[in-house]
């Protein structure tokens, strides 16, 4: 039985209707059946606007053919209409050739546009990508097995894992763990099984964001790693140490990634605005020559105006925003994180070519969000140095890292409650005001609260790290701990046992116990086992044995922050001349 005959919507020839779509999938260049057009008409038909764009300089004069066999007046208006609408656009578009014009990558992020191609062009994390680092030779043995990207936001963890695949000839699988799950990763097994069985080339998986999985998810990677059926390579910004099982992390290598330095910064933006000044001048210079369509090059945005208008001596003429120092404060706010500074970039990209340098920097400044995680790493670290700061004394430092916390939404609380441990940890009997001080300072921020609050935190902060220190009750008990634990069944003597009973007394409880305030003079009891009663937990004040002198470091001390005089509490018996010498 023979098919009917259909007209295709797009070119209107006659088509079988059995193969209407293998002619459309052809871009209606087969299947057509034989007409009695002349081979002139045919030569002048055109495909429809759908499947012309890129070409619309040619549909402005060119006519649609007649069609014969199923072609009518109406469908011929209507291609006709389509053709002088296109041709309006595109004279439209000539009119505003010098404004900006967008393309089809217009959506897509400058950072993920501007990807390097290959690990040539990869910038920094020199210690993996070297030539003689372990990374490389893993990829040149063709084996990376299973590994962990461990480093900040925008430091490479995803651009170095795409090249490492490209590199290797593995096929390439990128999933994150906030948008997938076991199902999804299961499936990317069974597959990667399956072409190393039928085409021998191994599969790469990367997983963004890993320590989002669970323990229980974790553990479906250990079979599939172990027997060398999938290559993974997982990325996080939490420490592994933490957030991954201990099975996932024996069998994967963890390399720590380190956030961008200034110059590896400079060197990115530099690229950047090099390759994109470069595709602005192309496409200038062709807007120039014809008119420009709606297809355009890599580029999201073509400048507004040109180096010529805006009469601008630099480095970048396309970019006249982008001056010294606007190009430092980028550097500076985005605290090594690629991503970020390219986000910053394409920012000063949409901006105008006369915006002031100050209304710039101001608006950077507020685009930019505060990294400070406060359930990450990056919090136990600012609260690490502001106690250490306090232990040190130096209150410049506990102050700078006071602001930092609060200014980036830190709960005074948390520090607050840091304070009240420091002072019986670090001041402790040298001051016995400081705990008060920090039990007040508690109960002010509960009852007052930010912004006022601050003031009472700096105010704590500042007497604790001007305040004598003193760690003798802290280390009685750390060392009474150890005592403790070496024998839990030591027995209490019978003298400081408590006697409540007439038994207990007859037993012996109590007995031969001297009450200290009945005497006018000092009495001595059996306070501890017999074991212990030699130890010696709470040090006598001044009592320095035990405490290591370092040299170097008290040098380095009376430098910095004693003006270069000797410490008053140098022993005679130390020269410290001879000593400083030698260190120098």
């Amino acid at each position: 039985m023979i098919s009917a005959s259909v007209s295709c919507p797009a070119c209107s020839c006659s088509v079988l209707e059995r193969d209407i779509n293998n002619h459309l999938d052809s871009g209606c260049s087969e299947y057509k059946l034989n007409t009695a057009l002349p081979a002139k008409e045919e030569s002048k038909r055109k495909l429809a606007p759908i499947f012309s764009q890129g070409q619309t300089s040619s549909l402005k004069s060119t006519t649609p053919s007649e069609v014969g066999c199923e072609g009518s007046s109406k469908k011929k208006r209507k291609i006709e209409g389509s053709s002088s609408a296109v041709t309006q656009s595109v004279s439209g578009r000539e009119k505003r050739s010098n404004k900006q014009v967008f393309d089809a990558t217009a959506s897509t992020p400058l950072a993920e546009r501007l990807r390097p191609q290959s690990l040539d062009e990869f910038v920094g994390q020199k210690h993996l990508t070297g030539p003689h680092s372990l990374l490389r030779n893993l990829l040149e043995s063709g084996n990376l097995g299973g590994i962990i990207f461990w480093g900040p936001p925008g430091c490479g963890k995803t651009t170095l894992s795409r090249l490492l695949a490209r590199e290797a000839n593995c096929i390439f699988k990128e999933m994150s763990a906030t948008s997938s799950g076991i199902n999804d990763v299961r499936n990317v097994f069974e597959e990667a099984k399956g072409s190393l069985a039928l085409t021998g080339r191994k599969t790469l998986l990367f997983l963004d964001e890993i320590h989002r999985f669970n323990k229980a998810q974790q553990d479906i990677f250990l079979p599939y790693i172990e027997k060398g059926r999938i290559q993974l390579i997982g990325a996080t910004t939490e420490n592994p140490s933490f957030k991954l099982t201990g099975a996932l992390m024996s069998r994967c290598r963890v390399f720590t990634l380190q956030p961008l330095t200034d110059e590896e910064m400079r060197t990115i933006i530099s690229r950047a605005v090099k390759r994109l000044s470069n595709m602005n001048e192309t496409v200038a210079s062709s807007a120039l020559q014809e008119p420009i369509s709606s297809q355009g090059s890599d580029l999201s945005f073509v400048t507004q105006g040109s180096p010529e208008s805006s009469n601008v001596e630099g480095p970048y003429p396309f970019y006249p925003q982008l001056t010294p120092r606007v190009i430092a404060s980028l550097i500076s706010l985005s605290a090594g994180d690629a991503r970020t500074a390219l986000s910053l970039l394409d920012l000063i990209f949409a901006s105008r070519n006369n915006l002031q340098e100050e209304e710039l920097l101001a608006s950077l400044r507020q685009s930019v969000s505060c990294s400070y995680d406060r359930t990450g790493d990056s919090r136990y670290d600012m609260i690490s140095a502001l106690h250490k700061s306090v232990r040190g004394s130096q209150g410049n430092a506990a102050m700078y890292w006071l602001a930092r916390m609060l200014t980036a939404g830190e709960d005074p609380m948390y520090i607050a409650r840091r304070m009240v441990v420091c002072a019986s940890e670090d001041i402790g009997l040298a001051d016995n005001h400081a705990l008060p001080l920090a039990i007040a300072t508690l109960h002010a921020c509960q009852q007052v609260g930010m912004p006022e609050c601050r003031i009472n935190l700096a105010h704590l902060v500042a007497y604790l790290s001007e305040a004598p220190k003193s760690t003798r009750a802290y280390e009685a008990y750390n060392s009474a701990e150890v005592a403790a634990k070496m024998d839990v069944t030591a027995p209490v003597p019978m003298a400081v046992r408590n006697a409540p009973t007439a038994l207990m007394k007859e037993l012996g409880y109590s007995e031969g116990y001297k009450y200290n305030p009945q005497y006018n003079h000092p009495v001595y009891n059996d306070y501890l086992p017999s074991a212990f009663r030699r130890e010696m937990f709470l040090k006598e004040p001044g009592d320095m044995s035990n405490k290591a002198w370092d040299e170097d470091a008290l040098v380095r001390w009376e430098t910095e922050c004693n003006g270069g005089r000797p410490w008053s509490g140098r022993p005679p018996v130390l020269p410290r001349r001879r000593r400083s010498q030698s260190i120098s």
